[in-house]
């Protein structure tokens, strides 16, 4: 646990130190956002470390003034040893378009991971690893996206429980999103345009999608909150989070003859969480 804990802080520096480029690649800078996540979980004990879960979260972007998805996770996990817990889970995932005032292009989410935990006096230190799967449903363009988004996401987690008669429980956490196939570009561009091998006008031609093999930081999330416990089956969680978002974003047309722009987008978002969770 410590030897990974280790690697993860130091991928974390390394990051902030050596930013990701590509050639071909123009960085544009987002403004700031601001949304807000609310939730309702239910977790079932079947068996001694053995969980079921269940959990329904709406999500608000555009500064809390629009509506954005429905996220419902079923997952279930095991504790394999005091210090060890493993689990899977399924994320039916409902965007909603406020152009089409409408939920549109569902998407599905596998998960497996691995969480371990190192216990100090009253502090508790987490690493969970998770592998993910997003399959998008509806219309792909091949040349922009894989139909299977994977990422890989370690999430360090620090918690104290030493306010004994409160029922408050602190945390703060870092957390960083690895995107595992991302695409990879290769292009003639002279720092303004997209050339062929003669020098023809922009965006004709002078490129090509190598696969989608590329590996990258995507993001990076701080989270401070609190767990308060009602009793001892009801919680309510409430956290502030914040993200820094680095995503690659290829817009091609369908037919791969013509790249119209590859950009590496970076911008703040911030979250407003709040959920109440029942145990039994």
């Amino acid at each position: 646990m410590k030897g990974t804990a280790t690697i993860t802080i130091a991928l974390v520096i390394c990051l902030l130190l050596f930013p990701l480029t590509a050639k071909g690649q123009t960085d544009v800078e987002l403004d700031p956002e601001f949304g807000g996540r609310v939730s309702l979980s239910v977790e079932k004990k079947l068996a001694k470390g053995l969980h079921l879960n269940l959990e329904e979260e709406v999500r608000f972007d555009n500064n809390l003034t629009a509506f954005n998805r429905f996220h419902t996770t079923l997952g279930i996990d095991y504790k394999v040893h005091p210090n060890v817990k493993v689990g899977v889970g399924y994320a039916l995932i409902n965007p909603y378009s406020t152009a089409n005032n409408a939920f549109k292009n569902s998407r599905h989410r596998f998960m497996a991971d691995i969480t371990g935990t190192l216990k100090f006096g009253d502090w508790r230190l987490s690493l969970k690893e998770r592998f993910q799967a997003t399959v998008r449903t509806g219309e792909i363009n091949e040349y922009q996206n894989p139909r299977t988004l994977m990422a890989l996401k370690s999430r360090l987690k620090l918690s104290y429980k030493g306010l004994r008669g409160t029922g408050i429980e602190p945390y703060t956490s870092l957390e960083m999103r690895n995107t595992l196939n991302a695409p990879v570009i290769k292009a003639n561009f002279d720092g303004t345009n997209y050339l062929t091998a003669s020098g023809a006008e922009k965006g004709e031609a002078g490129w090509f999608l190598d696969g989608f093999d590329g590996v990258y930081v995507n993001r990076l999330r701080g989270s401070l909150g609190m767990d308060y416990r009602l009793d001892r089956r009801s919680t309510i969680s409430v956290a502030v989070m914040g993200d820094y978002v680095m995503d690659k974003v290829v817009d091609a047309n369908k037919e791969g003859t013509r790249l119209k722009s590859y950009t590496f987008e970076k911008g703040f978002v911030g979250w407003l969480t709040a959920g109440y969770s029942y145990s039994f």
